[in-house]
């Protein structure tokens, strides 16, 4: 169907710090007319929420390809994705994804994180249960005093999915542990410079330790930010629709999602866009 070429981007604030409702057509959004559109205000609001949109696997992976270059998961693999904690669902990787329970970044193991995530709801869990939470590093750092600022400006911090591990597993096996510090660890800034100028804290369940201070004050710089970072002007719970699909920045956002029951049937299809920008 052909679009008009005076299509406009159509959106509502959903908070002053966090997050906007994009309510454009699917033949709008599919056009890729609204491409750097969108990709402007996924940058300056971090999470776009595009309401029962029901795109189908074929139209969000197409819909992915207008917004830059699309990240296939797996070797091989040209689809999408699907998160669910059920094992019946999700074999490989339901354990692993326990740790998507808590506050986190997509891919710190990596020189070159994904840009964003491309979520959308199949089946919700019970109402009241299994929102995904999202907040905001970029507003949350510019927030901070001055003086904090400067005294974290040259942290790094030592990320490892194995640090995630105990977040739900509070006493893992010794090979368990093992498995999971194979994966490997990697060191971050906890303050991340980004090229446009703007600057977002770097954090989450694999932020290991921060280096060069004491396992006591790491601790309270790490829990003190993640506090700040997600709390109430900065952060929002989206509860899931049938047919949701909501996009966050994986560079300048953590995402969690809130608790639900595993053999609830809950199910979302993932698709990413591939990075564009080191840690710096």
């Amino acid at each position: 169907m052909p679009v008009a070429t005076d299509t406009r981007l159509k959106t509502e604030e959903i908070k002053p710090g966090i997050g906007s409702r994009v309510l454009n057509a699917k033949e709008e959004l599919l056009s890729g007319a609204l491409a750097t559109e969108i990709r402007e205000l996924l940058e300056q609001r971090g999470v776009l929420v595009f309401p029962q949109i029901g795109f189908t696997d074929e139209e969000q992976i197409a819909f992915t390809r207008t917004l830059g270059t699309f990240a296939p998961e797996g070797e091989g693999n040209e689809g999408v994705t699907k998160i669910t904690l059920d094992v019946k669902e999700n074999p490989s990787s339901a354990e692993y994804l326990k740790g998507s329970l808590y506050w986190h970044i997509d891919g710190t193991r990596n020189d070159v994180p994904i840009l964003a995530s491309l979520l959308s709801c199949r089946v919700p869990s019970p109402k009241g249960t299994g929102n995904t939470g999202f907040c905001n590093t970029y507003a949350a750092y510019e927030a901070l005093p001055d003086e904090q600022k400067a005294e974290i400006e040259d942290y790094r911090v030592a990320h490892g999915p194995w640090a995630s591990l105990f977040y739900y597993e509070p006493e893992p096996s010794l090979a368990k542990l093992k498995g999971y510090q194979g994966i490997g660890e990697a060191e971050l800034p906890l303050v991340w410079k980004h090229r446009s100028g703007r600057k977002s804290l770097v954090l989450g369940c694999t932020a290991q330790r921060v280096l060069g201070v004491d396992a006591m004050t790491s601790a309270q710089i790490l829990v003190g930010l993640r506090e700040w970072a997600t709390s109430e002007p900065f952060s929002y719970s989206h509860e899931w629709s049938v047919g949701d699909l909501v996009i966050w920045d994986n560079t300048g956002t953590m995402h969690r999602a809130e608790a639900y029951d595993p053999t609830c049937g809950r199910m979302m299809h993932r698709t990413k866009l591939q990075g564009e920008e080191p840690f710096e």
